[in-house]
C-alpha cells in the first residue's frame, strides 16, 4: 500500500496558534498515550465532532506508533492543525533517514501489528510522507475532512 501523492499544504505554513497543536516527545512507545491525551484535549476545547476527534486521536496514535517502532530517532514531533476550516491535517515528524520506506500493511488475520497504515488509508481523506522541514526525516500527513 502506499500514500497518496495529492500535494497537501504543510501544516507547519497555519502561523495562527489558535490552530495548530504540537507536542514533541522522546520516541518511546509509552509516549504514544501521552501524544494521544495531548491531542484529544486540543480536539476537545476545539469542540470538534466525537467522530472526528476519534479519528484524528488514532491517526496521530498510528503514525507516532510508527515514528517510533520504525525509524531510529530519538524523538517524535507530533502536530495537528486546520490547514482550512472544514481540513484538518495531522502530521507525525521523526528524525530517521528521509525517503525510508513506510513499514508494510501486510499482516496477517491471526498478526497483533502491522494494520496502522491500513487503518490510516481507510480514515484519511488523503495522507503521504514529506521530508520534515524541523528535523531532516519525515513527516507523515493526512487529512480529515469535516462534514458539514
Amino acid at each position: 500500500m502506499s500514500p497518496h501523492t495529492t500535494s497537501s499544504p504543510q501544516l507547519l505554513d497555519v502561523m495562527s496558534p489558535e490552530r495548530t497543536h504540537w507536542i514533541e516527545l522522546p520516541a518511546h512507545r509509552s509516549n504514544i498515550r501521552i501524544a494521544r491525551h495531548s491531542m484529544q484535549a486540543r480536539l476537545a476545547a476545539w469542540r470538534l465532532p466525537c467522530e472526528m476527534s476519534a479519528d484524528t486521536v488514532l491517526l496521530v496514535s498510528e503514525l507516532a506508533t510508527n515514528a517510533v517502532c520504525h525509524t531510529p530517532g530519538m524523538r517524535v514531533l507530533c502536530g495537528i492543525g486546520f490547514v482550512a476550516d472544514n481540513c484538518l491535517r495531522v502530521e507525525v515528524h521523526d528524525h530517521g533517514c528521509p525517503g525510508s520506506t513506510l513499514p508494510p500493511c501486510e499482516a496477517g488475520p491471526e498478526d497483533e501489528n502491522g494494520r496502522g497504515l491500513f487503518l490510516v488509508q481507510e480514515i484519511a481523506h488523503a495522507w503521504g510522507v514529506d521530508r520534515s522541514r524541523l528535523t531532516g526525516g519525515n513527516a507523515v500527513w493526512a487529512t480529515l475532512i469535516r462534514s458539514a
